[in-house]
């Protein structure tokens, strides 16, 4: 403790950020068509595995199985939460994983509007990871969701309830509208991979705590995925690793997850979510995909392709 009571912090409303809400994708209007543009797409290579990727997520919800998305921390920073939102809303994700970064973002978006400071610029000035406020509202949030029995994602999401005048912008957080419609939005942390992990108020035990929770509701919801899909978006390692274990447990288990989709969407070709999302778990039992390309071209094309075929749901 005695290096952590030596930081100093210092109020967000002294941070540069990079990433705001008022640059985020927007949906278009009601009565737009995507399907054009989809059916001219090449029937060749990648043409056919975008459509092979669509069709899967739709199959597995009007079967009433599960899509689950694991998602990196950059996607919330490229403005595509009111895409995410929208799956949501038509019940085109059953749960969401992030990691620890990926809450922070969702997080400080709710409350500030804003987001990702400039750390070449602020690490020489010994102020990188060290505002104030970020770090200790999720720590006051973990120590509470330690002591109910929260994991990490549902303690984050009613500190947000709990403190509506703290944060104005929810209605775009992940975080709050996996929530308010019981979706499990889990956050799987790297310990000192985070900058609220320098905040004299983090408390290593509840965040472990919370965490590993949240890691056991995500091993349950993988167990689910018979005939279901896994999504893997814009994470390179953390989320690829969590999946393997939570598939290795589901098989230990008795799981069979035959007929289970895998797809990994993301800027480039990373090894681990190709070995440990497109080809391991997939091997024997189901299909994987990959499909290459930026996430604020690639995300919003495909909800839209999704939104045109999921069938109807009802709001929470």
């Amino acid at each position: 403790m005695g290096m952590k009571r030596r930081l100093s912090t210092y109020p967000m409303a002294q941070r540069q950020n990079l990433v705001k809400l008022a640059d985020f994708g927007r949906l278009p209007a009601a009565g737009y068509s995507v399907k054009p543009l989809i059916d001219g797409l090449p029937r060749i290579h990648c043409g056919n595995t975008f459509r092979q990727i669509v069709a899967a997520m739709v199959e597995a919800r009007r079967a009433s199985r599960p899509v689950l998305l694991g998602m990196g921390a950059h996607v919330i920073k490229c403005g595509l939460a009111p895409y995410l939102i929208a799956l949501l809303e038509r019940g085109g994700l059953t749960g969401l994983a992030l990691n620890g970064a990926g809450a922070i973002h969702d997080f400080e978006l709710a409350a500030f509007g804003e987001t990702s400071e400039d750390v070449a610029k602020e690490l020489k000035a010994g102020r990188f990871g060290c505002v104030e406020e970020t770090g200790a509202w999720m720590s006051e949030a973990i120590r509470a969701g330690a002591v109910a029995g929260q994991g990490l994602g549902e303690a984050l999401y009613h500190y947000i309830n709990a403190h509506a005048e703290r944060f104005p912008h929810r209605d775009l957080s992940l975080l709050w509208q996996c929530g308010r419609r019981r979706v499990p939005c889990t956050v799987h942390v790297a310990i000192g991979t985070d900058f609220i992990h320098l905040h004299p108020e983090c408390d290593g035990a509840t965040l472990g705590a919370t965490t590993f929770r949240d890691f056991e509701i995500f091993c349950e919801e993988v167990e689910q995925l018979e005939q279901g899909v896994y999504w893997n978006l814009g994470s390179a390692v953390l989320l690829p690793e969590v999946f393997l274990k939570a598939v290795s447990r589901a098989h230990n288990l008795g799981r069979t997850l035959a007929g289970m989709t895998t797809i990994n969407t993301d800027q480039i070709v990373h090894y681990r979510a190709m070995t440990n999302v497109v080809k391991r778990p997939s091997l024997g039992v189901g299909q994987g995909y990959h499909l290459t390309g930026h996430h604020e071209l690639l995300v919003p094309l495909i909800t839209l392709a999704l939104l045109e075929d999921l069938p109807p749901c009802s709001p929470p």
